[in-house]
């Protein structure tokens, strides 16, 4: 085992851009002053979510869905294999991961989405309570997130956090994609400040 390139560069970014996102968009939602700020944002979050979809399924390796959604049998299986110290390393997500991620993935796109529609003074005061329960949803998730992330960390010895940063994590030399996409993150940026304007507008 050793360090190897396990995330690509449109990955992280969208990884840290989707948390400071909607850290921002929390931190705004109940301020008219900052309704601007926060419907940018919420762009933001909707922007990167709708190219992670995409880079689920043309991305890296470790990007694809295929290859970190697993049943309920293998999250269930991860889980109690962490708490008992018995659970295999995974150069990518874990199962327990993977469905972490699908919820933020499904729960930002219907939250930006329901945000939107707000926005545009569109669908009254029950979508904008729905709108507020999706939002709380995903902050549940968020912290969950975290929480699996700092455990995670502890039961295997090994930053997760500092690999979101630096693409690296431990594995085999075969868990290693041969390049980081970096001229893909651009793109990325465009696309996300495009997303931000529209949805902002």
């Amino acid at each position: 085992m050793r360090a190897v390139l396990v995330w690509d560069w449109p990955v992280r970014i969208g990884h840290w851009l989707l948390a400071c996102a909607f850290a921002l968009t929390w931190l705004t939602g109940d301020s008219e002053t900052w309704r601007l700020v926060h419907a940018y944002a919420g762009g933001v979050v909707v922007g990167v979510i709708v190219f992670r979809l995409l880079w689920g399924f043309i991305g890296t390796r470790h990007a694809r869905f295929a290859n970190f959604i697993r049943g309920p049998q293998a999250v269930r299986a991860y889980i109690f294999g962490l708490f008992s110290g018995h659970t295999a390393n995974h150069a990518g997500h874990n199962a327990a991961g993977g469905w972490a991620i699908a919820a933020l993935l499904l729960l930002g796109l219907v939250a930006g989405f329901s945000g939107w529609v707000v926005y545009q003074d569109i669908g009254g005061e029950w979508l904008e309570e729905a709108h507020e329960i999706f939002a709380s949803l995903m902050l549940a998730v968020v912290l969950l997130h975290i929480a699996g992330v700092l455990v995670s960390s502890l039961a295997h010895c090994e930053n997760l956090v500092r690999a979101m940063l630096t693409g690296y994590k431990r594995g085999a030399p075969d868990d290693a994609i041969p390049h980081a996409k970096v001229w893909v993150a651009p793109l990325l940026l465009i696309w996300v400040m495009l997303c931000a304007w529209a949805l902002s507008r």
